[in-house]
């Protein structure tokens, strides 16, 4: 990700975690890799109730979200117990992890269960030995024989510099493929149809929109975009065909109809569902659809918070429109953020939002565990192909994403 491209969404960066006992100085390091107060610091232990995610630039790095987590040996009261499990979800977001040790512990039992986590969930990590000032105990230096760590103190400032170096070399390279911009080339006409859509604030488009726009222009094409009610217009005044056409999912049939069917035709949903997911998964899911039956559970998960609007995408449409298609009455349960429960087999189906505000790593993640527990999983924009009949035509950008026998 290059670091000049401005106002990075934080669902777009890398999320650094931060982890380790009460007070083994997460936040006074956390303070000194920013060099900025921005966590609270305090000698009682326990002063970090929530994680606190802090967007930000770090040097050598580029755009970051570094995330303050509770510590995990807090437990015991009911209290401790639910900013052990918050913690725990953090681990669901987490690209890259630091485990922070200090100098006093004479048993690591703990740090070595943490360990066994980031690697049982494929997390790159580093521990960090904090408080490297103080006298350390034998326990600790033994254990830190066997280990590959870094030794620095947030007070002193010794080592972070160094750290912020090794952060830079262990970080995944690539945690996310690109939104469309390898789909475009030099002096391509791209349009994009947004309609107006009465859930963003006023004044601005959604972010899949912002995306897109972005990505045509870093890959140096030429982006025209108008509504739905404009689009025969716009293709009109062009002296040239354009290389591709990506729409709201929403609007699917009427912009089919009026592309011509050489042109190439996506949406901004099927598009997030490729940085975000795994496409190919997604749409294996979607096929699932032809074999429910009325009186079947489908979960909708919406992961950003919005109100909902009078018509709805996920509460009211892809519910109507999925009676429709079975021709009955399915059962609706919807979910909302970082609530999506953990047993799944209890549905039929999922049918995901376009998670454009996620991290990958946690909407992977979901899809894994749906795949585990053999619940089809799919996203708005495939679902909306599927049944508006479009569903070849949309995937055919993007077809060296998915199985060939996917997208009958």
């Amino acid at each position: 990700m290059s670091t000049g491209r401005g106002r990075t969404l934080r669902g777009d960066r890398l999320h650094i975690g931060f982890f380790g006992r009460r007070n083994a100085g997460k936040s006074s390091l956390i303070n000194a890799v920013t060099n900025q107060a921005a966590a609270i610091v305090s000698e009682i232990p326990g002063t970090t109730t929530d994680p606190v995610f802090k967007p930000m630039e770090l040097h050598p790095l580029g755009p970051v979200v570094l995330i303050d987590t509770a510590g995990l040996d807090d437990g015991g009261d009911p209290l401790g117990t639910l900013r052990k499990e918050r913690t725990v979800a953090v681990l669901k977001k987490t690209d890259l992890a630091l485990l922070v040790v200090d100098g006093n512990s004479t048993n690591f039992a703990f740090e070595d269960g943490l360990v066994q986590e980031f690697e049982n969930e494929h997390i790159p990590y580093l521990i960090v030995l904090n408080k490297v000032d103080l006298q350390l105990s034998p326990e600790t230096e033994k254990w830190l024989l066997e280990k590959t760590h870094m030794r620095v103190s947030s007070k002193n400032r010794t080592g972070i510099d160094e750290l912020k170096k090794k952060i830079a070399e262990i970080a995944p390279k690539e945690w996310e493929p690109p939104f469309m911009r390898d789909l475009v080339h030099p002096g391509d006409v791209i349009v994009l149809v947004a309609p107006i859509d009465l859930g963003a604030p006023k004044g601005r488009l959604i972010m899949p929109q912002v995306k897109a726009l972005r990505d045509v222009l870093d890959a140096a094409g030429i982006a025209m975009m108008c509504r739905e009610s404009e689009l025969a217009l716009t293709l009109q005044k062009l002296n040239q065909k354009p290389a591709l056409v990506v729409t709201d999912s929403q609007a699917f049939t009427q912009v089919a109809a009026t592309v011509p069917p050489e042109v190439a035709l996506t949406s901004f949903s099927i598009l997030s569902a490729r940085q975000k997911g795994d496409l190919d998964e997604l749409v294996k899911g979607v096929n699932a659809v032809k074999n429910l039956k009325p009186g079947d559970r489908v979960l909708v998960a919406e992961y950003c918070t919005h109100h909902p609007q009078e018509d709805d995408i996920g509460r009211k449409k892809i519910p109507r429109w999925l009676n429709d298609h079975v021709g009955g009455v399915l059962q609706f349960d919807t979910v909302v953020g970082s609530d999506f429960p953990a047993d799944l087999k209890d549905y039929n189906l999922v049918v995901h939002c376009g998670a454009c505000t996620a991290n990958r790593k946690e909407i992977m993640g979901r899809i894994k565990q749906a795949a585990e527990q053999g619940i089809p999983i799919t996203n708005y924009g495939i679902m909306i192909s599927y049944l508006k009949g479009v569903f070849p035509r949309a995937l055919k950008p993007l077809e060296n994403c998915i199985a060939p026998t996917r997208n009958k």
